[in-house]
Protein backbone atom coordinates (compact mmCIF):
# COMPACT_ATOMS: atom_id res chain seq x y z
CA UNK A 1 0.00 0.00 0.00
CA UNK A 2 1.41 3.62 -1.12
CA UNK A 3 1.47 6.04 1.62
CA UNK A 4 2.13 9.81 1.11
CA UNK A 5 5.22 11.12 0.98
CA UNK A 6 6.55 13.65 3.21
CA UNK A 7 9.72 15.79 3.52
CA UNK A 8 10.98 15.85 6.91
CA UNK A 9 9.70 17.67 9.83
CA UNK A 10 6.38 17.88 8.24
CA UNK A 11 3.44 15.80 8.29
CA UNK A 12 0.62 14.68 5.86
CA UNK A 13 -2.70 16.81 6.22
CA UNK A 14 -5.80 14.00 5.25
CA UNK A 15 -8.86 15.99 3.94
CA UNK A 16 -9.34 19.22 2.11
CA UNK A 17 -7.91 22.92 2.84
CA UNK A 18 -10.10 25.11 5.44
CA UNK A 19 -13.96 26.03 3.66
CA UNK A 20 -13.65 29.36 2.03
CA UNK A 21 -16.92 30.46 3.25
CA UNK A 22 -16.28 29.77 6.79
CA UNK A 23 -13.12 31.53 6.59
CA UNK A 24 -14.81 34.87 5.06
CA UNK A 25 -17.52 34.53 7.63
CA UNK A 26 -15.03 34.62 10.41
CA UNK A 27 -12.26 36.92 8.99
CA UNK A 28 -15.78 39.77 8.96
CA UNK A 29 -16.85 38.51 12.90
CA UNK A 30 -20.00 37.37 11.55
CA UNK A 31 -20.75 35.46 14.58
CA UNK A 32 -20.13 37.97 16.65
CA UNK A 33 -22.45 40.13 14.26
CA UNK A 34 -25.50 37.34 14.57
CA UNK A 35 -24.93 37.56 18.13
CA UNK A 36 -25.41 41.29 18.33
CA UNK A 37 -28.45 41.08 16.19
CA UNK A 38 -30.03 38.47 18.62
CA UNK A 39 -29.51 40.60 21.50
CA UNK A 40 -30.99 43.37 19.68
CA UNK A 41 -33.98 41.38 18.67
CA UNK A 42 -34.53 40.25 22.37
CA UNK A 43 -34.04 43.94 23.80
CA UNK A 44 -36.88 45.14 21.32
CA UNK A 45 -39.42 41.99 22.41
CA UNK A 46 -38.64 42.92 25.76
CA UNK A 47 -39.60 47.06 25.30
CA UNK A 48 -42.09 46.24 22.81
CA UNK A 49 -44.03 44.19 25.47
CA UNK A 50 -44.19 46.64 27.91
CA UNK A 51 -48.12 47.26 29.16
CA UNK A 52 -47.46 51.10 27.64
CA UNK A 53 -45.76 50.49 24.61
CA UNK A 54 -48.49 48.05 24.16
CA UNK A 55 -51.75 49.98 24.71
CA UNK A 56 -49.89 53.17 22.85
CA UNK A 57 -48.30 52.89 19.54
CA UNK A 58 -46.83 56.03 19.92
CA UNK A 59 -44.54 55.02 22.69
CA UNK A 60 -42.75 52.29 20.46
CA UNK A 61 -40.85 55.54 18.80
CA UNK A 62 -38.02 55.38 20.59
CA UNK A 63 -37.77 51.18 19.85
CA UNK A 64 -38.08 51.44 15.67
CA UNK A 65 -35.62 54.42 15.58
CA UNK A 66 -32.69 52.62 18.17
CA UNK A 67 -33.07 49.01 17.10
CA UNK A 68 -32.29 49.80 13.59
CA UNK A 69 -29.53 51.89 15.12
CA UNK A 70 -28.22 48.78 16.75
CA UNK A 71 -28.59 46.65 13.92
CA UNK A 72 -27.00 48.46 11.51
CA UNK A 73 -23.80 49.22 13.79
CA UNK A 74 -23.12 45.27 13.78
CA UNK A 75 -23.69 45.20 10.14
CA UNK A 76 -20.85 47.95 9.37
CA UNK A 77 -18.11 46.52 11.84
CA UNK A 78 -18.33 43.54 9.79
CA UNK A 79 -17.63 45.15 6.93
CA UNK A 80 -14.18 45.82 7.95
CA UNK A 81 -11.75 43.67 5.53
CA UNK A 82 -8.13 42.96 7.68
CA UNK A 83 -6.91 41.79 3.82
CA UNK A 84 -8.35 44.37 1.57
CA UNK A 85 -4.96 44.65 -0.65
CA UNK A 86 -5.53 41.22 -0.88
CA UNK A 87 -9.35 41.50 -2.00
CA UNK A 88 -8.25 44.09 -4.32
CA UNK A 89 -5.96 41.42 -6.32
CA UNK A 90 -7.70 38.58 -5.99
CA UNK A 91 -9.15 37.04 -9.35
CA UNK A 92 -12.64 36.78 -8.39
CA UNK A 93 -14.47 39.44 -8.41
CA UNK A 94 -15.86 40.85 -4.65
CA UNK A 95 -18.92 42.51 -5.19
CA UNK A 96 -21.22 39.48 -5.32
CA UNK A 97 -19.58 38.30 -2.11
CA UNK A 98 -20.14 41.76 -0.36
CA UNK A 99 -23.81 42.17 -2.20
CA UNK A 100 -24.53 38.74 -0.56
CA UNK A 101 -23.67 39.70 2.95
CA UNK A 102 -25.50 43.09 3.10
CA UNK A 103 -28.46 41.04 1.67
CA UNK A 104 -27.94 38.46 4.15
CA UNK A 105 -27.67 40.49 7.53
CA UNK A 106 -30.64 42.73 5.79
CA UNK A 107 -32.75 40.53 5.31
CA UNK A 108 -32.00 39.15 8.48
CA UNK A 109 -31.83 42.24 10.56
CA UNK A 110 -35.62 43.35 9.48
CA UNK A 111 -37.31 39.95 9.71
CA UNK A 112 -36.14 39.78 13.58
CA UNK A 113 -37.01 43.15 14.45
CA UNK A 114 -40.13 42.72 12.70
CA UNK A 115 -41.06 39.91 14.27
CA UNK A 116 -40.75 41.92 17.51
CA UNK A 117 -42.59 44.93 17.07
CA UNK A 118 -46.62 43.62 16.55
CA UNK A 119 -48.85 46.15 15.16
CA UNK A 120 -50.72 46.96 12.11
CA UNK A 121 -49.19 48.94 9.18
CA UNK A 122 -50.70 52.13 10.74
CA UNK A 123 -48.69 52.35 13.45
CA UNK A 124 -45.40 51.93 14.74
CA UNK A 125 -45.55 48.20 14.16
CA UNK A 126 -43.21 45.80 11.99
CA UNK A 127 -43.89 47.83 8.58
CA UNK A 128 -41.75 50.51 10.40
CA UNK A 129 -39.58 48.90 11.72
CA UNK A 130 -38.43 47.19 8.95
CA UNK A 131 -38.40 50.32 6.62
CA UNK A 132 -35.96 52.15 9.44
CA UNK A 133 -33.84 48.78 9.72
CA UNK A 134 -32.81 49.13 5.58
CA UNK A 135 -32.69 52.83 6.03
CA UNK A 136 -30.20 52.48 8.54
CA UNK A 137 -28.04 49.99 7.07
CA UNK A 138 -28.21 51.73 3.70
CA UNK A 139 -26.81 55.23 5.36
CA UNK A 140 -24.16 52.76 7.28
CA UNK A 141 -22.72 50.84 3.98
CA UNK A 142 -22.39 54.12 2.82
CA UNK A 143 -20.48 55.51 5.42
CA UNK A 144 -18.03 52.40 5.43
CA UNK A 145 -17.08 53.22 1.86
CA UNK A 146 -16.95 57.16 2.81
CA UNK A 147 -14.87 56.62 6.42
CA UNK A 148 -14.62 52.86 6.99
CA UNK A 149 -16.41 50.28 8.56
CA UNK A 150 -15.21 50.84 11.79
CA UNK A 151 -17.60 54.15 12.07
CA UNK A 152 -19.55 53.34 10.14
CA UNK A 153 -22.72 54.08 12.56
CA UNK A 154 -21.45 57.33 13.15
CA UNK A 155 -23.16 58.80 10.14
CA UNK A 156 -26.47 57.22 11.24
CA UNK A 157 -26.23 57.91 14.22
CA UNK A 158 -26.23 61.48 13.51
CA UNK A 159 -28.81 61.62 11.39
CA UNK A 160 -31.20 59.54 13.32
CA UNK A 161 -30.58 62.15 16.24
CA UNK A 162 -31.43 64.84 14.51
CA UNK A 163 -34.52 63.97 13.21
CA UNK A 164 -35.57 61.94 16.42
CA UNK A 165 -34.88 65.28 18.20
CA UNK A 166 -36.55 67.11 15.97
CA UNK A 167 -39.60 65.17 15.36
CA UNK A 168 -41.68 67.59 17.35
CA UNK A 169 -41.57 70.00 14.76
CA UNK A 170 -44.75 70.15 12.78
CA UNK A 171 -42.37 70.41 9.53
CA UNK A 172 -40.62 67.50 10.38
CA UNK A 173 -42.93 65.64 11.55
CA UNK A 174 -45.17 65.73 8.60
CA UNK A 175 -42.47 65.36 6.10
CA UNK A 176 -42.54 61.92 4.33
CA UNK A 177 -38.89 62.53 3.16
CA UNK A 178 -36.84 64.12 5.21
CA UNK A 179 -38.39 62.66 8.58
CA UNK A 180 -38.95 59.24 6.82
CA UNK A 181 -38.04 57.42 10.16
CA UNK A 182 -40.81 59.03 12.24
CA UNK A 183 -43.61 57.90 9.99
CA UNK A 184 -45.80 55.21 11.96
CA UNK A 185 -45.38 52.70 8.60
CA UNK A 186 -47.04 52.90 5.20
CA UNK A 187 -45.79 56.36 3.79
CA UNK A 188 -45.35 56.17 0.34
CA UNK A 189 -42.73 58.70 0.83
CA UNK A 190 -40.86 57.48 3.71
CA UNK A 191 -40.59 53.96 2.33
CA UNK A 192 -39.14 55.74 -1.01
CA UNK A 193 -36.84 57.84 1.19
CA UNK A 194 -35.50 54.60 3.07
CA UNK A 195 -35.71 51.86 0.03
CA UNK A 196 -33.64 54.50 -2.11
CA UNK A 197 -31.05 55.17 0.83
CA UNK A 198 -31.19 51.10 1.28
CA UNK A 199 -30.31 50.60 -2.21
CA UNK A 200 -27.89 53.21 -3.16
CA UNK A 201 -25.89 52.77 0.24
CA UNK A 202 -25.93 48.46 -0.83
CA UNK A 203 -24.28 49.41 -4.27
CA UNK A 204 -22.00 51.64 -3.34
CA UNK A 205 -20.62 49.22 -0.89
CA UNK A 206 -21.02 46.04 -2.97
CA UNK A 207 -19.10 47.37 -5.46
CA UNK A 208 -16.46 49.54 -3.48
CA UNK A 209 -16.15 48.06 -0.45
CA UNK A 210 -15.30 49.56 2.96
CA UNK A 211 -12.81 52.19 2.95
CA UNK A 212 -9.24 50.90 3.66
CA UNK A 213 -8.06 51.51 7.53
CA UNK A 214 -5.22 51.27 9.38
CA UNK A 215 -4.33 48.45 11.96
CA UNK A 216 -5.96 48.81 15.59
CA UNK A 217 -4.23 49.99 18.42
Amino acid sequence: MNTPRTTPGTQATPGHGPNPLALYVRSRGVPTTLAALACAALLTVWMASRPDAYLDPSRRVPLVALAPLLAAAATGASLHSYTRELDDTAVRRWWPRRLAHLLFLSALSAALLALAVPGHAQEFGAAAMVRNTLGAIGITAGGAVLIGARLSWMPTTLYFSAVYLSASSPRVNKATVVGWLMQPGPQHGAWATGAALFVIGTALCAARGARPEGPRL
